[in-house]
């Protein structure tokens, strides 16, 4: 499920403190852009948390319906659940591989750990940096 939620950005000496009504969660940035990272962070967090209770998702609410002050910024933050949840999720799964036998044998006599081995090499192909 994907959805776009509200925020309210009140800027501070150093970054910005956000407010998540929806949520009733606040969180902080150093800049703008790291404040609407780490606002859509909590709310993916918080969302897939309800879901894992058998909690509903809030609905977002209308922009024009937050009330501010006038030096607090009001934004929308797009966040995917499914996606979200896939980025994060570190249950491992098991995979089978197939390999030449004589590969196979080099690799266990030199002490190569094969999981690791085909994390780092998907990691590599994909171009997914480590995390």
């Amino acid at each position: 499920m994907k959805n776009s939620y509200p925020i309210i950005l009140t800027p501070e000496e150093k970054g910005f403190t956000v407010f998540i009504p929806d949520f009733d969660i606040n969180t902080q940035g150093d800049d703008l852009t790291e404040a609407i990272e780490m606002a859509r962070d909590a709310i993916g967090l918080m969302g897939i948390d309800m879901e894992d209770d058998g909690k509903a998702i809030p609905a977002a609410s209308s922009a024009q319906n937050i009330k501010h002050a006038d030096d607090e910024i009001i934004s929308l933050v797009d966040v995917d659940f499914a996606e979200y949840r896939r980025k994060n999720e570190m249950k491992v799964v098991k995979k089978n591989c197939t390999l030449p036998s004589w590969l196979c044998y080099e690799a266990e006599k030199a002490n190569i750990n094969f999981s690791q081995t085909l994390q780092a090499a998907l990691k590599r192909e994909l171009n997914i940096a480590d995390r």
